[in-house]
């Protein structure tokens, strides 16, 4: 359904276009040749009007820093346009590159950039966020009263948002239910095929803009190689991840010292690749069913399907876009204000060891494993009652793959505001996860080396060491009583 309405879509978009213009694709979160449902729309109105195909790329600082994008990532995303940028020029498409410094400015740049192309029609893929939606309508605006169509197409999930309905046709607010009608759709409709990439077309004789990596207010310490830019990286790792690991997946994914996972969520982030493809990857793996023989194939498929039922929940629920809790009725509760424990979270030294590593891998790395996300977000959460919110900001100001829907959906989810069927009382003991998922303590003496000498079981509770051992470490003792933890917890959530 939702395919074939973008077929349709791109049949609409040919009419009107005048004899000799550009039609303009503007790339957003969708950096990506291969299987870009709108720039394949945008390559079949060209050819219908003999028009060149004009990629644009809009540079906006100011919106990035509006919205807590990290350093680390906002170089990645620069990296991945100019690898962007090569596979265009291999079809003949130049990319031109302009820059608006507030979200504001955004509408009248793409105006200015459309005029100054010739641009009879603009293409872009569909950005669901709030901020984004309205950006996009105000282009829209613009973009007719000069004359040219802006036509948006649904690309950033398998299925479109709106097509996973309930039987009443209300939204799905638990995961579950969302993945069986999700893959009863996937069903009947025989599967959503991938695009190809654009077949070439002749030299427009159009130059591109060289793309800048550095961009003004924004810096990071990752290191580069721990993640190569572009869409042949994401397919590289796709296809190494499909042949060697996903198998394993279900039983590696949540050790943290195992490379058990794909990878795949900073090129997911940027749309250097797109589900589609990950899916059809991951069926040739499960003998080509969603619920294959495979049961790590058909683990992974169902994480995809999280990140698309992530997605259909800012659409249907605007106000988590706005800072606002899933749950209306938990916007009352009375969060601790002990910021010097959310420093100490921060910087890790918690003095809860599974936690204080994860924390030193993100700021080293700009990633951080999802079971690790849930551990880390528990405890900031539950154990030290501290607001959610601020923890989901830390993440999308460190992360790689800072992806408001995913990182909100998982915050709310650890803090009991959001989607999870389990009610409040969810509480992660730290210490367990990090027995069960870091027996050997691999992870934890990686990234807390004052802990490497610390033998057997002690090194996830280094605070029931004997008084000597413990006093002879530069660690810190734990910031709160877990004792207490659940009694806290409880009573805010019953007040609420």
């Amino acid at each position: 359904m939702a395919r074939q309405q973008n077929t349709n879509e791109q049949h609409n978009a040919a009419k009107g276009l005048s004899a000799g213009a550009t039609v303009v694709h503007w790339f957003r979160n969708d950096l990506r040749v291969r299987d870009n449902t709108g720039l394949m729309a945008a390559s079949a109105l060209g050819k219908s009007r003999g028009a060149a195909v004009v990629g644009l790329f809009v540079v906006s600082p100011g919106q990035w820093m509006q919205h807590d994008w990290s350093g680390v990532k906002v170089r990645f995303v620069m990296r991945c346009v100019r690898e962007l940028k090569g596979e265009l020029a291999k079809i003949n498409v130049p990319l031109v590159v302009r820059v608006a410094k507030t979200l504001k400015d955004v509408p009248g740049v793409v105006e200015k950039a459309a005029k100054e192309l010739r641009a009879a029609a603009v293409t872009a893929n569909r950005e669901y966020e709030i901020d984004e939606a309205r950006r996009d309508e105000r282009t829209g605006e613009l973009l007719r009263a000069a004359g040219v169509k802006l036509d948006l197409f649904h690309d950033q999930t398998a299925i479109a948002p709106g097509d996973v309905r309930t039987q009443t046709g209300g939204p799905y607010t638990v995961y579950t239910p969302f993945k069986k009608r999700w893959m009863e759709l996937w069903n009947e409709r025989g599967g959503v095929k991938p695009l190809g990439v654009p077949t070439a077309q002749a030299d427009p004789g159009i130059a591109g803009d060289e793309v800048p990596i550095e961009v003004e207010g924004f810096s990071t310490t990752v290191d580069d190689a721990l993640w190569p830019a572009g869409e042949r990286e994401a397919e590289r790792r796709l296809n190494a991840f499909v042949s060697a690991r996903i198998r394993r997946y279900k039983d590696d994914r949540d050790f943290p010292a195992i490379d058990g996972t794909s990878t795949q969520s900073p090129y997911l982030s940027v749309g250097a690749i797109s589900p589609r493809r990950c899916v059809e990857a991951a069926l040739t793996a499960n003998e080509g069913r969603l619920d294959g023989p495979s049961a790590g194939a058909t683990h992974w498929i169902s994480e995809v399907v999280w990140r698309e039922f992530y997605r259909q929940v800012i659409v249907n629920f605007p106000r988590v876009c706005m800072h606002r809790a899933f749950k209306p009725e938990t916007e009352s509760i009375r969060w601790s204000d002990r910021l010097d424990h959310f420093e100490a979270w921060k910087e890790g030294r918690t003095g809860v060891p599974i936690v204080d590593a994860a924390m030193r891998a993100l700021t080293k790395t700009g990633w951080m494993h999802n079971r690790l996300r849930m551990i880390v977000a528990m405890y900031l959460t539950k154990d030290l009652f501290i607001d959610w919110r601020l923890g989901e900001k830390w993440f999308m100001q460190n992360l790689v793959d800072g992806d408001l829907a995913q990182n909100n959906g998982g915050w709310q989810w650890s803090a009991s505001t959001g989607t999870d069927a389990a009610p409040y009382f969810r509480i992660f003991n730290p210490a367990m996860q990090s027995q069960k998922f870091d027996p050997e303590g691999k992870f934890i003496k990686r990234w807390v080396p004052e802990l490497k000498d610390v033998e057997g079981e002690l090194v996830h509770e280094p605070w029931e060491l004997p008084m000597l051992l413990k006093m002879g470490l530069e660690y810190p003792s734990p910031l709160v009583d877990r004792g207490s933890v659940k009694d806290r917890v409880l009573a805010a959530f019953k007040r609420s």
